[in-house]
């Protein structure tokens, strides 16, 4: 799951290629999982948060449902990428660069830990245009998080294919913009040990996030990426740190790819219904830009 590294162009659409993906619009899935504790206590190891282990019935945060309803493709079904092979739920675009993008998500009310839970996900649509780095394919996802028969969150995936393009330069370090007044902040770096184990956490074998010959010379990557949901997670437990309101919405939306061993900085700056965030590389420019409602 990984950035993209451009949005599209305004060029149209490719009416004949989008007719082929049109039977996978209104298709449908069902995924049930009992939130185990044991894996949200690992994600707060995962990002330091050991003061206060998560037990059964503390509401989990957000968007740490991404941990849950986790794909279960057999080993001989991965393809070379380490992605499951094309087909059933997604449709099979063949673009060999896949990404998640970005996402909507509204809160009804928290998932609770340990209690069983249902995700229902529907294909929303399939959209086929044309980008600066060639052909790009864009499948919305819609999905419903219900527990205890209560509508829980509600959110929508952008999944973006590409076709394979020129390789990508490593980002030049600059300085950063100045913070405006009252941010809240956070810098890291990134390294090996964040990106396997966020990976191992959502069960994603994507290869571009730890296997650093193929990142580099198949993909074309300067080195190992930075998780998209992984740079959300992090923006969202620096609003958590920073404010007892609750986050009622988060989206966001990746710019460019932020790559490992490379610094990146978290920066949130709230007003009176929520939050504007960013994650900046070392260049000092956006790469991840999302937004936060609070109640």
């Amino acid at each position: 799951m990984a950035q993209p590294t451009d949005m599209p162009a305004s060029g149209g659409t490719d009416s004949a290629a989008t007719l082929d993906f049109l039977a996978w619009i209104g298709r449908t899935e069902t995924v049930d999982d009992p939130l185990s504790w044991v894996q949200a206590q690992a994600a707060q190891a995962m990002l330091d948060e050991t003061d206060a282990p998560l037990a059964e019935g503390a509401a989990l945060p957000l968007p740490w449902h991404w941990f849950f309803f986790l794909p279960r493709a057999p080993q001989a079904a991965l393809d070379t990428d380490g992605h499951p092979q094309r087909g059933g739920f997604l449709p099979p675009i063949p673009y060999p660069r896949r990404m998640f993008a970005g996402a909507r998500i509204q809160v009804h009310q928290p998932l609770r830990v340990g209690l069983p839970a249902q995700r229902e996900g529907c294909i929303r649509n399939v959209v086929m245009k044309s980008g600066k780095t060639g052909a790009l394919a864009f499948v919305t996802v819609a999905y419903r998080f219900v527990q205890g028969g209560v509508l829980c969150l509600e959110e929508e995936q952008d999944i973006v294919y590409r076709e394979a393009g020129a390789p990508v330069a490593a980002p030049v370090a600059a300085e950063l913009p100045p913070l405006p007044p009252g941010s809240w902040s956070r810098s890291l770096q990134p390294d090996t040990r964040l990106l396997f184990r966020f990976s191992a956490l959502t069960f994603n074998a994507h290869r571009i996030h730890y296997d650093r010959p193929y990142a580099q010379e198949v993909e074309g990557y300067p080195g190992l990426v930075v998780h998209g949901p992984l740079t959300a997670v992090l923006l969202l437990q620096l609003v958590r740190q920073s404010t007892p309101r609750p986050v009622l919405a988060f989206s966001f939306r990746g710019v460019a790819p932020i790559f490992d061993g490379r610094p990146l900085h978290l920066r949130a700056l709230p007003d009176a219904q929520g939050v504007t965030l960013q994650a900046l590389g070392p260049d000092g420019q956006p790469a991840l830009l999302a937004t936060a409602t609070l109640g």
